[in-house]
């Protein structure tokens, strides 16, 4: 049987018995699927590193060759962004665990800001890539304005769930995401190795292995963050059930053993039926019911997005976790709790999931204002790339930093909907239930 040390009063057979998992129970979860998808990202982990060096070798060998590209500078812009990344991403979350509530509204209201200074300064550089991009990122600095402005009636209810979900995290939590942003921030600089090499020669080959290696880069960083999810969640929400404390280190060997197929395979589909879930909800908002072949389009829409979320969504990490379920098996199973207590509305109006976005595109444009305007200085060449990487960087190492964040929270909406009338819970979330239901009348 496999156990964790609890620490805490005496408490019931029934909380051991969801508490410790038997052997049994969780090879029965390890499908066909997870295991494959751990095996694919181990594989993909060996082969993108041997590329990765393969790409740095040639690239400083041929680097004497090579009269577009002076390795020296262009390594210098492209890591010390990523270092920067690193410590706003360390800093970011430090500030949320410090003061939630002024963290929260800053987010919000700077990333808009953070965004349209990153739009103008690939306006400044002045070249084709930069000037596309720049299009972009304005235009989405003014539809996070807009998002801004009407999410700020959320702000206060947001900020209770997110005191209570983070009002206490064991010190092993906070080093081990210290230790997961110095790790993904140590890995971001081995894959930027590897594309200043591909950029040495700039071949159109290499242009597929930088593709290539940004690829692996967005997946590893993903399955990081899911890691902490899953392994914070796990304590979290044992904590939020029946007010223990389980052993860190025993939770982290348990979820690296049993549940890495899921993480692994959780952290494409995830992403991927939020983008097709956001995108209904857009489309939503933006059509209405003007138009009656709009209106069809957008039920059509709605209706996909509302399917797809309970084989795919991430309060199913929880699961994954504590149960050491499948990554969809857990998330019908959450999704379906959810549904049966009502809470469908209030996940759905959960503001945690777009401060940790809004976190992620505020840091990564730090960094690209940092690293565009030291490359606007010292070699105005390399400005767009240095600009385009440190906002990647920057962006996914704060997903990873506020992991923890989105976990508790994940933990506390799970834990609430699987007993709601436990008295260690407040009446923060009924509240806010009635709430929403007031304001739709």
């Amino acid at each position: 049987m496999q156990s964790f040390d609890i620490q805490g009063p005496q408490h019931s057979l029934s909380s051991r018995i969801k508490i410790h998992q038997t052997d049994v129970e969780m090879r029965r979860e390890g499908n066909f699927l997870d295991k494959l998808f751990r095996f694919l990202f181990y594989t993909h982990l060996a082969l993108i590193s041997v590329l990765v060096i393969f790409l740095t070798v040639r690239g400083i060998l041929s680097a004497s060759h090579a009269k577009h590209f002076r390795p020296k500078t262009w390594y210098l812009l492209v890591l010390s962004s990523t270092a920067c990344s690193g410590i706003i991403g360390f800093s970011w979350q430090a500030f949320f665990n410090f003061n939630p509530s002024r963290t929260l509204k800053a987010t919000f209201w700077l990333s808009p800001l953070l965004t349209c200074a990153f739009g103008v300064l690939l306006v400044s550089i002045g070249t084709k890539g930069s000037l596309a991009a720049s299009v972009i990122a304005l235009v989405f600095s003014i539809l996070q304005s807009l998002y801004a402005c009407w999410v700020t009636p959320r702000f206060e209810n947001a900020n209770r769930i997110l005191t209570v979900s983070v009002a206490y995290n064991p010190l092993k939590v906070k080093t081990s995401v210290i230790l997961s942003i110095i790790i993904s921030t140590l890995y971001s600089s081995f894959m930027m190795a590897g594309i200043g090499g591909a950029t040495a020669t700039g071949t159109k080959i290499d242009t597929l292995f930088i593709f290539l290696i940004l690829g692996s880069l967005t997946w590893t960083t993903q399955i990081i963050k899911n890691m902490i999810r899953v392994t914070v969640s796990h304590i979290k929400y044992t904590q939020f059930i029946c007010g223990l404390e389980v052993n860190f280190k025993a939770v982290v060997k348990s979820a690296a053993k049993y549940s890495m197929g899921s993480i692994c395979l959780g952290s494409i589909l995830i992403p991927v039926f939020d983008v097709i879930r956001g995108s209904a909800r857009a489309v939503n908002l933006i059509s209405g019911d003007v138009d009656e072949f709009m209106f069809s389009c957008t039920n059509c829409c709605s209706g996909v997005a509302s399917r797809i979320v309970a084989y795919g969504n991430r309060w199913g990490f929880v699961h994954v976790g504590v149960y050491y379920k499948g990554i969809v098996q857990a998330s019908m199973d959450t999704w379906d709790m959810f549904r049966s207590v009502g809470m469908e509305k209030l996940i759905n109006s959960d503001l945690t999931s777009s401060l940790c976005f809004l976190s992620g595109v505020g840091a990564g444009s730090i960094c690209a204002l940092l690293g565009g305007t030291w490359a606007l200085v010292i070699d105005r060449r390399y400005a767009t790339e240095v600009c385009l990487f440190a906002f990647l960087t920057g962006y996914f190492m704060n997903r990873v930093a506020m992991a923890w964040v989105q976990a508790s929270v994940m933990a506390y909406y799970v834990a609430y909907a699987e007993n709601p009338q436990s008295q260690l819970f407040d009446n923060t979330i009924p509240a806010y239930m009635q709430e929403l239901e007031r304001s739709q009348v």
